[in-house]
């Protein structure tokens, strides 16, 4: 990561990358950094250890580097949008208040636990000035980009690109059930039967395909949520183990697999408009 971050403007601890005019596909990396900048360091209680182990654990690995593969292959090239800096600043994906289920593990917009629910900030940490200074200016972003393919294709698809661990970690609220090699997350408004459709036809040859286990839902910005069916979304969260070496190690050949199964579902979504059938 690029040291100018180490006191990150707002805009640039994330990036837009622009994909082809007539592309509506927007790929959301939201998780894929390890970057804490150090201006930000003294906030976190855990040692230089102990931080490199949770990021470790709760960074998925190498998702920029697939959703960059996947724009250099897709026929039609998607938009991405890469979040620059570790989900342990701010989580750009949960809500910034008390909606937010995670909470009662300490991993609300601003996390204050670990993934094994450790502290990882002092309890009353007022979480305000993280979330006012990269939160809300990401969701501004995300929310113009999703506006600017609505404009120009009349409709948006953001595939959000995870990934998660074989094995359950103590923070997941929802962890009981399957966790196939793809789990695809949806909503019940912004994600179309045929989307999921597509998502699995698109992923079959990886070993299994599951849906909403052991992760559900799928992100939307709070101005299109529940609002606008012109805005598509799904969530691909890759197991770990089929794609690198865990909990935080090198990608191996599956990446490639992985990122040709991605390109197959982005060049679907970009030719096929499920809100017009």
């Amino acid at each position: 990561m690029d040291d100018t971050l180490d006191s990150p403007d707002a805009l640039d601890s994330f990036q837009l990358l622009p994909g082809a005019a007539d592309s509506p596909v927007i790929l959301h990396v939201p998780h894929s950094s390890r970057y804490v900048p150090a201006s930000l360091r003294d906030g976190i209680v855990l040692d230089d250890a102990g931080l490199e182990r949770e990021l470790d654990h709760i960074t998925d690995a190498h998702t920029a580097e697939l959703a960059a593969a996947v724009a250099e292959a897709a026929d039609v090239t998607p938009w991405r949008f890469v979040n620059r800096l570790s989900r342990l600043v701010i989580d750009p994906e949960r809500f910034p208040d008390e909606r937010e289920e995670m909470l009662a593990v300490g991993m609300g917009a601003v996390y204050t636990r670990t993934t094994h629910r450790a502290p990882l900030r002092p309890a009353d940490v007022d979480p305000r000035p993280l979330i006012d200074r990269y939160f809300h200016p990401y969701a501004q972003a995300m929310t113009a980009a999703v506006a600017d393919r609505l404009a120009a294709t009349g409709r948006a698809v953001v595939v959000d690109v995870h990934s998660y661990p074989t094995a359950r970690l103590p923070y997941e609220l929802h962890g009981d059930g399957p966790r196939p090699p793809v789990c695809v997350g949806t909503d019940s408004f912004h994600t179309p039967p045929e989307l999921v459709a597509l998502a699995e036809k698109a992923f079959a040859g990886l070993g299994g395909v599951g849906i909403d286990s052991p992760f559900s839902g799928a992100y939307v910005p709070l101005r299109f949520y529940e609002r606008e069916p012109r805005v598509a979304a799904l969530m691909v969260e890759i197991r770990r183990d089929t794609y690198m070496t865990e909990p935080g190690g090198p990608a191996g050949p599956g990446l490639a697999r992985l990122a040709a199964a991605l390109t197959a579902l982005v060049d679907a979504v970009s030719t096929f408009d499920a809100v017009s059938t």
